[in-house]
């Protein structure tokens, strides 16, 4: 009786100790020219162990729940000992219901990508303070991936999260690393924290909601359904635009999901389909070529 009170414990103690992330990280080196470059892969290593064995969410997910993120990081300078120049590219995705489909939910590129590590060295994190760069942006982008996931399930749900990727933007006011000020760019780590804790910005992260759960979730059961809720975002987000142009969180938008979007609204014939295109077209230009498929016919 006792080793099966102790088996349960066990199980409950891995159970409820589940962590949230199912990280990825690639470090590219293209440009470095050093021979030694055994500490880039105890590098990877170290992030992907801060990443993936942290508990970044308040609920307990099953493994096969860990949302899936990559992290791709290409190291662009380095003075062959602490310091590092780089640039990341952060991705996160989620399960579609009732398919093995996953859609692309974030896809960003950090261009301020900065840090100083030392072989061995174990990344330390606190909430409350800025320790050093690394843990600090690992922490921000992993707050950001928590939070977008959960806006995806439920309406504004992801609220806390991007409170405390805020909190390390603020803990870092003073660092001498960039993309944490407001003064040094549009589109960097302060603006995206700022927009997604900004109560301006709400509808653009209710879009989220109404995207994911009531469209490409009933999708599989109910296509039709399913493909009219997500062609109802889009004037949703043509009148943020013009209330809000130049948003961060309306590009954040497109650039997970012009490709998903084309392969949806492909499916749909005439005008339907044209009135979606000059849309898209007008909010998210970088994309147009994309979107020029939309024209063919099928």
């Amino acid at each position: 009786m006792k080793r099966i009170i102790v088996f349960v414990l066990l199980i409950f103690t891995i159970t409820a100790n589940a962590q949230d992330l199912n990280a990825r990280i690639q470090i590219l080196s293209p440009q470095i020219q050093s021979t030694n470059k055994r500490i880039l892969d105890v590098l990877e290593t170290t992030i992907r162990d801060f990443l993936s064995t942290r508990k970044w969410s308040a609920d307990n997910f099953k493994p096969q729940e860990r949302i899936d993120c990559n992290i791709i990081i290409n190291i662009t300078e380095w003075d062959g000992s602490l310091n590092f120049k780089a640039e990341a590219q952060i991705q996160s995705s989620r399960p579609i219901y009732g398919t093995t489909y996953n859609s692309t939910v974030l896809n960003i590129s950090d261009k301020d990508f900065n840090f100083s590590y030392a072989e061995g060295q174990s990344l330390d994190f606190s909430e409350q303070n800025y320790i050093n760069n690394l843990s600090s942006l690992l922490a921000y982008y992993a707050y950001i991936i928590v939070g977008l996931d959960y806006d995806t399930f439920s309406k504004l749900g992801g609220s806390a999260y991007f409170t405390k990727a805020q909190t390390i933007v603020n803990n870092a006011q003073n660092s001498s690393y960039s993309g944490w000020k407001a003064f040094e760019g549009l589109r960097n780590r302060y603006w995206l924290a700022e927009n997604l804790n900004n109560k301006s910005y709400a509808p653009i992260r209710e879009v989220l909601y109404e995207y994911h759960r009531q469209g490409l979730d009933i999708m599989p059961e109910n296509q039709s359904k399913g493909r009219k809720q997500i062609l109802n975002v889009l004037p949703q987000l043509q009148k943020i635009d013009k209330q809000k142009q130049g948003s961060m969180l309306n590009q954040l938008f497109f650039t997970a999901k012009a490709d998903e979007l084309v392969n949806i609204i492909g499916q749909i014939e005439g005008q339907e389909r044209m009135k979606a295109y000059t849309i898209l077209t007008a909010l998210d230009p970088a994309n147009v070529s994309k979107y020029d498929l939309l024209k063919k016919t099928r």
